[in-house]
């Protein structure tokens, strides 16, 4: 009995102790199972539809499902055979229509541009290709330009069948030679619109104010180009410390510096900096010149008035005394 009680908790320990039979395969729980077969029945009825779109949204989440093999290999197999060529189909139709570049994802109603089809697909060359031609759609899209110009962050060639890793992957140089002509041909552009516009500012006072405004708002633009080539900023910083230079040698500095500090500030070189700083200084010390002053003048009106009523009160005695009072 003893012996038979030993056995039994032994049995007992071995059972609590032992795997489970899919601790090591994560894929054999249901719920994985279950997701496995719902792609599966998913790509059927898209197959049967014929809907390109549906299908090739159903071989991508296939494809991402490390369980599906477990479940359904036939289904692997033909989504990694037959989504790069469904892949181009529907990016060259999306280009058709003019659909370039979204950041949206995948769509499975259509909606879905010519370079998210070409990412997806691993297909960077082609992506940069329709990424280039919408730039060049819009050239003067910042937004479009910066995030051509930042595409390869977190991109990956194709895994290495030695080792499984990937490596970043990197555009050609040709694809960045290309973005930064846009970059240079926007910054010349705000380079020579600014030139009219600092023509105000030799001009009236009146007329000072809104050429200052739509000048610096210019180069600065342009230097927000500017930093995509090799030069940088610093042909619209050097022209802005110029046009500060030149807003202070009108003969009415005292009314027009401040226009003058906003182009010393974006500037940022050493003397414009020091130019600033000058200008800081002079517009404190007219402050508390105008603060002493006005407390001068407090000062001046509460003796007069003090004064004043003084001389009402003994005229009020005066009165009162002559009366009788």
């Amino acid at each position: 009995m003893r012996l038979s009680k030993v056995a039994g908790y032994s049995l007992i320990l071995m059972a609590l102790t032992a795997p489970a039979v899919h601790a090591d395969d994560p894929c054999l729980g249901d719920d994985e199972k279950k997701a496995a077969l719902t792609r599966s029945a998913a790509l059927q009825r898209a197959e049967q539809a014929g809907q390109s779109t549906a299908i090739f949204v159903a071989y991508m989440q296939i494809i991402a499902d490390d369980c599906m093999d477990r479940y359904d290999k036939k289904a692997v197999v033909r989504a990694k055979a037959n989504i790069p060529k469904l892949g181009r189909d529907l990016a060259q139709a999306a280009e058709t229509k003019g659909a370039l570049y979204s950041s949206d994802a995948i769509r499975a109603d259509g909606q879905t541009s010519a370079f998210r089809y070409y990412e997806t697909i691993g297909d960077h060359q082609e992506a940069n290709r329709v990424l280039l031609k919408a730039v060049h759609g819009k050239p003067e899209d910042l937004h479009l330009f910066q995030t051509a110009w930042n595409i390869d962050n977190g991109r990956y060639g194709p895994v290495d069948p030695n080792t499984g890793s990937r490596q970043p992957y990197s555009s050609p140089p040709a694809f960045q030679q290309e973005l930064a002509k846009v970059a240079s041909t926007n910054a010349d552009r705000l380079m020579k619109a600014e030139e009219k516009d600092a023509q105000g500012l030799t001009g009236n006072i009146g007329d000072l104010g809104k050429a200052s405004m739509q000048s610096i708002e210019k180069l600065r633009s342009a230097a927000l180009w500017m930093k995509y080539l090799p030069s940088g900023d610093k042909p619209a910083k050097d022209r802005a410390e110029h046009r500060g230079d030149t807003i202070m040698k009108r003969p009415d500095p005292t009314f027009t510096q401040g226009q003058a500090m906003m182009y010393y500030e974006f500037s940022g070189s050493p003397k414009a900096n020091d130019m600033a700083a000058k200008i800081k200084k002079k517009g404190e010390e007219s402050q508390r010149a105008m603060e002493k002053a006005g407390e001068g003048m407090k000062k001046s009106f509460s003796q007069k008035s003090g004064a004043e009523q003084i001389q009402f009160d003994k005229k009020k005695a005066d009165l009162e005394k002559e009366l009788g009072f």
